[in-house]
């Protein structure tokens, strides 16, 4: 437990950081969507993947934006975060991550794990994968009812087993998505985590983005909140590997006890994303308006856009709402993670000011 003046005084030195970063960015996660196609339809999916259609960039395409990056940017201190849909379900996936890996890129990925067989997983190690998340949410009939997959669980739990059979990975992280519905099954999953090999379980909370919009059954309650970061606390305090996600101001109490360091969002400072489609933008899981997208790789130069641009993302949300702005947190907050900012309403999706403090 760290006491409540020395969080005070970490926020601070954060707050002015903040304002650093806002003026001087720092590039150091690049998010790729390589597509929005995929092999199961989750009911929580912000993407709403399925639904939507999928232009795709194709590998020359990648090819010359990625010698754009390493020459402008360099590949020290960088990330590529490969996602979608599901990013295997293109056919040219380790072409293009062959490709990333001899410029010298360092990469990861967010995957449901259900193509991974050990075939797969000893590719994967081979063309430079250093780390990955693989979802689970839920025990079998939860996670399968989730994700409306008949047999998703079994081959999920098959690709993190052969991810770990072959070995050679920096981190294989299991990540699940709490709702009102599941929450009960935390302690269960731990006992089943605990006994894999994986390196860390990171949870976050159900978002209120794409399809989860329409399913309100699924919205966690203040209970349900405090019952999750307890969760989180008491394990790390136990010292195991548990963490909560990177979203969402938590207050004084929960802020440095249930993750690494404190809360800040890193879209447009430290995060950048390029769309299947080419369009840039900050962070993947944020509303894909008009004066949110940035430009499009196709056509505009990445480097002028992250430097000159995204002035959207560079300020305090707060500034935009009274209510925001007359709370005393303001200053840590922000105003909160812009993916769940209503750009429409100005105002917090999810805020945890009278939930957890």
């Amino acid at each position: 437990m760290i006491n409540s003046a020395k969080k005070a005084e970490d926020m601070k030195k954060l707050a002015a950081y903040r304002k650093i970063l806002r003026e001087k960015p720092v590039l150091r996660n690049l998010f790729l969507e390589l597509t929005l196609r995929c092999n199961q339809n989750c009911i929580h999916c912000g993407s709403r993947c399925g639904e939507v259609g999928s232009e795709e960039l194709t590998f020359e395409q990648y090819r010359v934006f990625l010698d754009k990056i390493k020459k402008d940017f360099g590949t020290e201190k960088k990330m590529l975060c490969i996602t979608g849909g599901e990013p295997l379900l293109r056919t040219d996936f380790y072409e293009i991550m062959e490709y990333a890996n001899s410029l010298g890129f360092n990469w990861g990925m967010t995957s449901n794990a259900t193509l991974i067989d050990d075939k797969a997983a000893e590719k994967l190690r081979n063309c430079g994968m250093k780390t990955i998340s693989v979802s689970i949410d839920g025990l079998e009939n939860t996670h399968n009812t989730l994700r409306r997959s008949k047999n998703g669980y079994e081959r999920a739990m098959n690709g993190i087993n052969a991810l770990i059979r072959n070995g050679g990975f920096k981190s294989i992280q299991v990540t699940t998505v709490v709702n009102h519905n599941n929450i009960h099954e935390l302690e269960e999953l731990y006992a089943i985590f605990d006994k894999m090999d994986i390196d860390s379980w990171r949870i976050l909370n159900i978002e209120p983005i794409g399809r989860a919009l329409d399913h309100n059954e699924l919205t966690m309650t203040k209970e349900d909140y405090t019952y999750m970061f307890d969760f989180i606390r008491e394990k790390r305090i136990a010292g195991e590997p548990v963490t909560y996600g990177c979203s969402h101001y938590l207050g004084r109490r929960y802020e440095r006890e249930v993750r690494d360091w404190y809360f800040l969002c890193n879209a447009g400072i430290y995060t950048a994303s390029i769309a299947a489609n080419g369009d840039i933008l900050a962070c993947l899981d944020i509303e894909r308006r008009p004066e949110l997208i940035q430009g499009n790789i196709l056509h505009d130069n990445f480097t002028d856009i992250w430097l000159n641009r995204f002035r959207v993302y560079r300020r305090d949300l707060y500034e935009s709402n009274e209510r925001c702005g007359n709370c005393s947190e303001k200053k840590f907050c922000t105003g909160g993670s812009y993916h769940s900012w209503n750009f429409d309403r100005n105002e917090p999706m999810v805020c945890f000011k009278d939930v957890l403090f």
